[in-house]
C-alpha cells in the first residue's frame, strides 16, 4: 500500500524572530485525512509553525510546499471577520449557496448553526457590535461549512462551552480531510487527534496518538534523558576528582580533561526545586464557608430583566472542591460574584463564614497594575511569603511561576496574556487565602502550566471553587460538579460532565430570557406557549423541591453517621440492633423524599 499523499511538506525549516530561534532545521508533513494536535509553551513557536503551514508567513532558509489543488481553511487566535456583514454574509454566502434551501437542506451545515449557536443569535444579525467569543464562533463555523482538504484551527475551543467543545469533537471526526489544531483542551486533544506535535526549543517532536500518548511518550523521554544526565554527573564527579588529584603545575596535559570538564559544567541544567507549596491556606476554615439561602437574582437585558437564579439554595463547606458548569449566560460568574460579595442578591442572603478568607480569580486581568514591573506587582502584596515551615521571597516565588530573574523587571502591560494570568494567580496565592474562587483560570495558560496549576490545587488544603470549560481540568481537580441548567436552579451531578451533556441532549433546561410578564421562557419559545401549570405553582414547586433536596442532604449525612456508629457498635449486639433500625427508618424516609422531590421538579418544570 503507497504511503498517503502529503499536503504541506517543510523541508529544513528555520525561522527566527529578532536574535530568538523559533524552529531550526524543521521538516516534517501534513498527509491527507490526518489529524495533528499542536502542542508547547506559550511564545514556543505553535503560531509560527501554522503560519509557515498556511502560507501567511515565509521561512527565513528553508522549503514549504503545498500540494497544488489545496483547499485550506484557516482560523487564527483573532477571528477577523469582514466590515460591514452580517452572519450570513460570512458563514452563508452567496458564492456557496445561491437560495436558503441550498444550505436548509444541507444537515452538516445546520449541524454548525445549531452547535455553535448561531441560530440563535439570528443570521441577520451583523458582526461589528458582537464580542469576541460571537466573531470567533462565526469564523469557525465560516471553515467548517467548507469542503477542505486541510483545516488548520488556532484555539478553535476558546469561548465554547463544555457542550460546544463535545459538539465540536464530534463534528471534525466525523468530517473528511485533514486536521492541524493549536490548543490547550487536552480532553479535545484526546478525542480528536491521530498525531501529537510538540514545538519545543526549535524543534517539533512528533508523537502518535492524542494527549495520553504523548503524556506517556514523553515521560519515557524523560526517563532516557535521566539515565542519561546520571551517566553524565558520574563523568563530571569523576573527572574533577581526576583533575583535583592531579599536580596543580601539570596544566598541559590534563588541559583536553580540564575543556571537557567545564563544558559538562556549563551544560548542568539547573536546580529543581520540587517543595511542594501547602502553606499558603494557613487559616483555620470554620465548619461555614457559603451558605446560599432562597437566593433570587436577575440582571437587566434590553427585553427587561432575565433571571439568573429562582429560591437558590446551596452550600459549600470546608475542604469541598467544586467544579460548576453550565451552558453561556447561565449565571457562572454571577454566582461566584454573588459568593465573594462583588454583587447583592435581590432576594434571599449569602452567608459567609467568618473565618473565610477568599481569593477571587476574574476572567479578566484588569487589576493588574500595567505600569508596574512583575516584581513589584508581587511585592505590592506581599514581600514574603510563607510556605511550610519556610519564608520565601517574592522574587524566588517569580521564578517558580515562570518568570525568570530577568523577566521579573519586564512592564506588567508588556506581558502575554499566558504571563499575565500565571502572575494573577501568584498575586492571589501570595495573600495566603484558604479559599480559591476561579473563573475560567485555564484560559491563555500552556498545558505545562495547567499541569502545574493542577499540582499547586492537589496540595492546597481549603476550599476550591472552579467555573471551567476545560473538562479534563473539572475532572483532574474537583471532587463535585454542579451544573447551572438555565433554568435559575443549581444540580448537583454525580456523574461529572458526562452526566451534564447526557442531560443536556436529552433536553435539560433551556437558558432562559425575559417574557412579557416578567417570568422566565426557554428562548425561540413562542410566547403564546401556555405553561402546563401556573407560574404560581411552578414557584411553590420549586421551593418545595429546594426543600426536598436540602432534606436529602441532611438524610445522607444522618445515614453516614448511622453507619459509622453502627461499626463501632458490632460488639454491642443490643445498640448494633437499635441502630440498625434507626438505619431503616432513615432510609425508609430518604425514599419517601427522594419520591416527593421527583414529583415537585416534574411539577416545576411544568
Amino acid at each position: 500500500m503507497s504511503a498517503p499523499l502529503n499536503l504541506v511538506n517543510l523541508e529544513r525549516v528555520h525561522k527566527a524572530h529578532g536574535t530568538t530561534v523559533i524552529l531550526d532545521d524543521v521538516s516534517l508533513g501534513v498527509a491527507a485525512g490526518e489529524r495533528i494536535g499542536v502542542v508547547g509553551r506559550n511564545g514556543g513557536g505553535k503560531s509560527t509553525l501554522l503560519s509557515l503551514l498556511t502560507g501567511t508567513d515565509e521561512p527565513d532558509s528553508g522549503r514549504v510546499t503545498r500540494r497544488g489543488d489545496l483547499a485550506m481553511g484557516v482560523l487564527d487566535q483573532l477571528g477577523t471577520l469582514p466590515v460591514g456583514t452580517t452572519i450570513r454574509d460570512v458563514v452563508l454566502p452567496t458564492t456557496m449557496f445561491a437560495n436558503e434551501h441550498e444550505w436548509a437542506a444541507d444537515p452538516a451545515v445546520r449541524s454548525v448553526l445549531a452547535g455553535l449557536e448561531l441560530d440563535r443569535m439570528g443570521l441577520d444579525a451583523p458582526v461589528a457590535p458582537m464580542s469576541g467569543g460571537e466573531r470567533r464562533r462565526v469564523a469557525l463555523a465560516a471553515q467548517l461549512i467548507r469542503p477542505l482538504d486541510l483545516l488548520v484551527l488556532d484555539e478553535p475551543t476558546n469561548h465554547l462551552d463544555v457542550e460546544g467543545v463535545a459538539w465540536l469533537a464530534e463534528y471534525v471526526n466525523q468530517r473528511a480531510g485533514g486536521l492541524v489544531v493549536v490548543t490547550h483542551d487536552r480532553w479535545f486533544l484526546d478525542e480528536v487527534c491521530t498525531t501529537t506535535w510538540e514545538v519545543a526549543g526549535g524543534s517539533v517532536h512528533a508523537y502518535d496518538g492524542g494527549y495520553s500518548a504523548y503524556t506517556l511518550a514523553r515521560a519515557e523521554r524523560a526517563r532516557i534523558s535521566s539515565v542519561t544526565e546520571e551517566r553524565r554527573q558520574n563523568l563530571v564527579r569523576k573527572e574533577l576528582a581526576w583533575l583535583r588529584r592531579g599536580p596543580p603545575a601539570r596544566t598541559s596535559k590534563p588541559k583536553f580533561r580540564i575543556e571537557a570538564a567545564q563544558a559538562l559544567i556549563a551544560d548542568e541544567p539547573p536546580a529543581r526545586d520540587t517543595m511542594a507549596l501547602k502553606g499558603f491556606a494557613a487559616r483555620r476554615l470554620g465548619k461555614t464557608v457559603y451558605d446560599v439561602e432562597d437566593v433570587d437574582y436577575a440582571v437587566p437585558t434590553d427585553d427587561g430583566p432575565r433571571s439568573l437564579f429562582q429560591d437558590l439554595t446551596w452550600h459549600v463547606g470546608p475542604g469541598d472542591r467544586i467544579g460548576i458548569v453550565g451552558v453561556n449566560g447561565a449565571g457562572k460568574t454571577s454566582l461566584l460574584k454573588l459568593l465573594v460579595g462583588e454583587t447583592k442578591p435581590d432576594a434571599g442572603r449569602v452567608v459567609v463564614g467568618q473565618t473565610v478568607a477568599p481569593a477571587y480569580l476574574s476572567q479578566h486581568v484588569t487589576e493588574l497594575p500595567p505600569r508596574a514591573r512583575v516584581l513589584e506587582a508581587v511585592q505590592d502584596v506581599a514581600r514574603i511569603a510563607r510556605i511550610g515551615n519556610q519564608e520565601i521571597s517574592a522574587s524566588t516565588l517569580a521564578e517558580r511561576f515562570g518568570f525568570a530573574a530577568n523577566r521579573q523587571w519586564t512592564p506588567v502591560g508588556d506581558l502575554s496574556g499566558g504571563e499575565r494570568r500565571r502572575l494573577q494567580l501568584l498575586r492571589l496565592l501570595m495573600a495566603e487565602p484558604n479559599v480559591l474562587v476561579l473563573d475560567e483560570p485555564t484560559n491563555d495558560l500552556d498545558i505545562d502550566t495547567l499541569t502545574a496549576l493542577e499540582d499547586l490545587l492537589d496540595s492546597f488544603p481549603g476550599t476550591v471553587l472552579v467555573v471551567s470549560h476545560d473538562r479534563y481540568f473539572v475532572d483532574r481537580v474537583c471532587d463535585k460538579v454542579v451544573a447551572l441548567l438555565g433554568d435559575g436552579t443549581l444540580a448537583e451531578l454525580p456523574g461529572g460532565v458526562d452526566e451534564y451533556l447526557r442531560r443536556r441532549a436529552a433536553g435539560g433546561a433551556p437558558l432562559t430570557t425575559a417574557s412579557g410578564d416578567g417570568g422566565p421562557r426557554p428562548v425561540g419559545s413562542p410566547s403564546t406557549a401556555a405553561p402546563a401549570v401556573s407560574a404560581a405553582e411552578a414557584r411553590a414547586a420549586k421551593k418545595e423541591a429546594s426543600r426536598l433536596e436540602r432534606r436529602m442532604l441532611k438524610l445522607d449525612a444522618d445515614e453516614k453517621k448511622l453507619h459509622a456508629q453502627l461499626a463501632e457498635a458490632a460488639a454491642d449486639y443490643a445498640k448494633a440492633a437499635a441502630l440498625d433500625a434507626e438505619l431503616k427508618a432513615v432510609h425508609a424516609e430518604k425514599e419517601q423524599v427522594e419520591n416527593d422531590w421527583l414529583a415537585a421538579t416534574e411539577l416545576a418544570d411544568g
